[in-house]
């Protein structure tokens, strides 16, 4: 596979010369072997500016229960309690951002580990889904991330925010990766487990508009976190007036592909 990325990423032609901002999270920040091949092709991409927004909810999940928390969910949205920030902030912005990073250095790359609130990228509110400490995100000032990218560095970016009071705030790592896209204006890629969104027969969606995501919302086709997905790429769709792809980690060659403009995953439509 190495000599095809050498040989395809010479040739890359990204259609619009904007960034493009990679979202990671779920099973890939526990194999270690499929985040390093996700960031080789990275390397490969040199004249390609690239930020990283993260979650690792799977982490959450085991440090809060090894402190004797529970996780709860609401409509495939994490609740998070004030008493458990401290442990989900020193999941997402310690351990997992920097388990991030240090992948990325072992492979000569120039990455830099940074929260949502770092420069005041991006400013939060509460949710007004009754999910304590979540906030709801909102792109702000791009300096620091134009200062970084103009330098060739790579962003690193988790999910954790802040109010204007200061305290400390959970975000969905969709939401954030879209609020990401729309302070560069970017393109968006929301990588997962699987190659896309699935339909009724199980069959993968090449893709999909806002009327067909609604309905397989309401059949319970679309669930869980895929139901967070999927909402955050219509937003990110409809902002940018661009479609959206949803497609797997466990092929980031086909990253090459997207910006050489063929489509990937399913395609998540802007009405």
């Amino acid at each position: 596979m190495q000599n095809s990325l050498n040989r395809d990423s010479k040739d890359l032609v990204n259609r619009s010369n904007k960034p493009l901002v990679i979202k990671i999270g779920g099973a890939i920040l526990e194999k270690s072997e499929a985040l390093a091949d996700l960031l080789k092709v990275i390397a490969l991409l040199k004249n390609q500016a690239i930020v990283i927004v993260h979650g690792g909810g799977c982490v959450v999940d085991e440090m809060l229960s090894q402190a004797g928390f529970t996780t709860e969910k609401k409509h495939g949205l994490r609740i998070t309690p004030k008493e458990q920030m401290p442990i989900i902030t020193g999941a997402l912005a310690g351990s997992v951002n920097k388990a991030i990073v240090a992948t990325a250095a072992s492979l000569k790359m120039q990455a830099v580990g940074l929260s949502l609130c770092d420069g005041e990228m991006v400013s939060c509110q509460l949710s007004e889904k009754d999910l304590g400490m979540v906030g709801e995100p909102s792109p702000h000032n791009s300096k620091l991330l134009d200062t970084l990218l103009s330098a060739n560095f790579l962003p690193i970016v988790s999910s954790i925010g802040s109010l204007e009071n200061g305290e400390l705030v959970n975000v969905n790592a969709d939401d954030a990766a879209v609020a990401i896209c729309q302070l560069l204006n970017a393109e968006l890629l929301l990588l997962t487990d699987v190659n896309g969104v699935k339909d009724a027969s199980g069959e993968y969606i090449t893709s999909l508009s806002k009327t067909q995501a609604n309905v397989l919302i309401e059949q319970g086709v679309i669930s869980g976190g895929m139901t967070a997905k999927v909402n955050a790429a219509l937003h990110a769709a409809n902002q940018l007036r661009r479609s959206i792809a949803v497609a797997s980690w466990q092929s980031p060659e086909q990253i090459i592909n997207l910006l050489n403009g063929e489509n990937i995953g399913t395609c998540i439509e802007a009405i």
